[in-house]
């Protein structure tokens, strides 16, 4: 495994500068954003694609610091009813998905997206339980006619291309669970897998352990974010999980973001890292920082020091003991 960083946690720097920080405190690669919600200031794909000597100095500038691209993030919702809206969006994963060939990055980051109630809706609708009748009746048709038809034809665009995409299991989206990833999965290909972050698993009420095991036995983990979650033991009584106060709001919300150790002490993160290790997983351990606590520089530098001390890095090797 190699540790990594999303490095939109350093959009208000130069590519460059932002990949000096990056090889100073010693990581080996780089999640790069590309578009959508990511934004694209360190990496435009349009003009990387249009002109062959911007595209090798962008590699070389990341390859001469011994860093390696591990994803191309463009988080979105292709399944917005508003055709507009989602078409930004698709067109930004297709751009990335080509990029991502001429680089020759394995993973492509995004998000399942969510579609709306039906053909005429305006805004996003996330069905979270079973009953009344409606949302069950709004999940199967949005599955049936959005999800499946929308990535079983763009997982096989990127397939052809021998790009991967790791969907983020996140809330408001119709693929946030280990079960909706393998449900996608099933329908559209193996090119379907997940960028696994255990924060947004914490919050649904999931042990990220457990979605490891079960997403990695399936080979469906592409991809994994280092963050952590805090859930206030308080707070939560009033609000549920589903708390819809702003993230800012950090004194009242039920939980929040936090950089890794300051959710969970390291021996969770160890067995989340062991976890990897066991179902094969052998890819980058992608920094994201969104701590509303610390500053950039401070949350990044901890969450290295906390995954350099649990991250499992060399091959196992022959077990000379069995």
């Amino acid at each position: 495994m190699k540790l990594g960083v999303f490095a939109v946690l350093f959009q208000q720097k130069p590519f460059e500068e932002a990949l000096d920080i990056i090889a100073a405190h010693g990581l080996e690669a780089v999640e790069i954003g590309t578009g959508g919600y990511p934004g694209s200031s360190h990496c435009n794909p349009a003009e990387l694609l249009a002109d062959d000597a911007k595209l090798k100095a962008f590699k070389k500038a990341v390859e001469s610091r011994g860093l390696t691209i591990s994803a191309l993030s463009v988080h979105g919702n292709p399944l917005h009813p508003q055709k507009a809206v989602a078409k930004e969006f698709h067109d930004a994963i297709i751009q990335t998905v080509d990029l991502a060939q001429r680089l020759e990055v394995p993973v492509v980051n995004t998000f399942s997206g969510c579609p709306g109630d039906s053909d005429d809706a305006k805004y996003p609708n996330w069905p979270v339980a079973p009953w009344p009748p409606d949302f069950q009746e709004i999940l199967d048709w949005q599955w049936a006619n959005k999800v499946i038809p929308y990535w079983t034809e763009t997982g096989k665009y990127a397939s052809d291309r021998n790009v991967k995409f790791g969907l983020e299991l996140h809330g408001g989206f119709s693929v946030h669970t280990p079960a909706t990833l393998l449900r996608l999965r099933e329908a559209a290909g193996e090119v379907i897998g997940a960028n696994l972050d255990p924060s947004h698993m914490w919050w649904q009420g999931i042990d990220p352990v457990q979605a490891i095991q079960i997403l990695g036995r399936a080979g469906a983990i592409h991809h994994f974010h280092a963050k952590d979650t805090t859930i206030d033991p308080v707070n939560v009584h009033r609000y549920g999980l589903t708390d819809m106060q702003s993230y800012s709001n950090m004194l009242d919300r039920a939980w929040q973001f936090r950089t890794v150790g300051y959710g969970h002490d390291l021996k969770t993160w160890a067995d989340i890292i062991s976890a990897l290790r066991l179902v094969g997983y052998d890819h980058a351990v992608s920094i994201e920082h969104e701590d509303g606590l610390m500053s950039i520089e401070e949350g990044f530098a901890k969450a290295v020091q906390n995954l350099q001390q649990v991250l499992i890095k060399q091959p196992l090797g022959e077990m000379w003991w069995v």
